[in-house]
């Protein structure tokens, strides 16, 4: 059998691609192999979220290559999207693939021999199709694609450029894929998407019509959103989630900045009062919710104060269990990239460090109050020093010792 081995870099829309690419190879005869041993062939998918992602990629090819500098190499993802022939360009690449040729093109790829070079640049914007794509291989999680594309315009960000328009499949179709992945033994289904939210742009659907077809199917217990954006949060979403079992009381929310100056820098589509509101409205509708946000540091024309606003702002008015703190990364065109007052790297370093600090004490805040109470937990495989751990309900990590016969199994403990 050929082998051929696999690279995920970046967010878990990526991730779901990557396993549903694993199992076309696997069906067409392939044996998937660790990237860290020799194939036949490299899959690389990318991101191009950050330069540092960017870096990260290309570090990668180059490694892969010295395993086995004999493997055709294809790249695919963002990274390749957005800049195909620097992808080419690097020693061992053979084929690229644009972000919305994953599917289409894979047969091409594979009829290439060693020492080619050629680059399948997708018109991303022209495409009104989604690449299907849920994650399988763990007994109790998957990622399932709901939605792909960005019609914002926030001034940092290349994603649209790289993935497109706001597109998804039919429900009837997601349904479907969640069935399949009900019939592998999974419990939970975690959906993913480039802006989630704004699913129904291409089916004239609803999100809410969309998780409630979800819920009811046989065999998942567990549903969770990535992430959302907070003005496609509304008041009927939040209030059908608190009444629904099976749709856990976890959310994830960009923020990005808690000072309105930036907010609109950022082309933000609400403001820091919108922004409480909405967590307001959810803490008073959803009991023990876990609340996760992104922030962004050191966006162009970010002074001090605007970011001690951001500090208080998490600190004293959202109080989020989790942060997920990222500094602003220049990406060639986009509007941030020509603003002025670019902020230094060692500025962005000590902000980052600041909110990194502020998280830690927030999240053990909000895991100590749920000390001693009872919670439910869905155990999964991972088997490290003797240990398992799942997560309740509003992701809590637990840990207990391991026990085989509860993998994928939803234990009521006392944490």
């Amino acid at each position: 059998m050929k082998r051929v081995a696999f690279v995920n870099l970046g967010c878990k829309l990526n991730f779901s691609e990557t396993s549903t690419l694993e199992r076309m190879f696997v069906a067409s005869g392939y044996a998937v192999v660790p990237h860290s041993k020799p194939a036949d062939i490299y899959v690389v998918n990318t991101c191009s979220v950050t330069e540092h992602a960017d870096k990260k990629c290309r570090n990668m090819i180059r490694r892969v290559h010295s395993i086995n500098p004999d493997a055709l190499i294809a790249v695919t993802g963002c990274y390749a999207q957005l800049k195909p022939d620097e992808v080419l360009s690097i020693d061992g690449v053979s084929v690229v693939l644009g972000a919305g040729y994953k599917g289409l093109t894979m047969d091409k790829a594979l009829s290439l021999k060693l020492g080619d070079k050629v680059a399948f640049p997708c018109e991303i914007n022209s495409v009104n199709t989604v690449f299907p794509a849920y994650s399988s291989g763990e007994r109790t999680r998957s990622f399932l694609k709901v939605q792909d594309g960005c019609d914002y315009k926030c001034s940092y960000c290349t994603i649209p450029m790289a993935r497109g328009h706001s597109r998804n499949q039919p429900i009837s179709e997601l349904v479907g894929e969640a069935r399949e992945i009900a019939s592998k033994g999974i419990r939970e289904i975690v959906l993913t998407g480039v802006n989630t939210g704004d699913f129904g742009r291409t089916t004239g659907e609803g999100f809410l019509d969309l998780l409630k077809r979800l819920s009811e199917v046989d065999g998942i217990e567990r549903y969770r959103i990535s992430s959302i954006e907070p003005n496609l949060l509304t008041s009927e979403i939040v209030g059908w989630i608190s009444g629904e079992p099976k749709f856990m009381p976890h959310f994830h929310i960009p923020l990005q900045s808690g000072c309105d100056r930036i907010l609109k820098l950022m082309r933000r589509r609400y403001n820091t009062s919108m922004f409480r509101d909405k967590i307001s409205l959810i803490r008073d509708e959803i009991p023990d919710v876990f609340i996760g946000m992104d922030v962004i540091v050191g966006f162009p024309g970010e002074t001090d104060d605007d970011f001690a606003g951001t500090y208080d702002f998490l600190a004293e008015t959202v109080h989020p269990a989790f942060i997920h703190v990222f500094p602003y990364s220049r990406r060639s065109g986009t509007p941030a990239d020509e603003m002025p007052g670019q902020v230094k790297d060692i500025v962005k370093t000590h902000r980052v460090e600041a909110l990194e600090g502020l998280c830690n004490g927030l999240h053990s805040e909000f895991v100590e109050s749920f000390r001693g109470k009872k919670g439910h937990v869905l155990f999964e495989s991972a088997l490290r020093g003797g240990m398992m751990s799942g997560y309740t309900r509003n992701y809590i990590r637990v840990e207990r010792p391991y026990d085989r016969k509860l993998i994928g199994k939803i234990v009521e403990v006392v944490i």
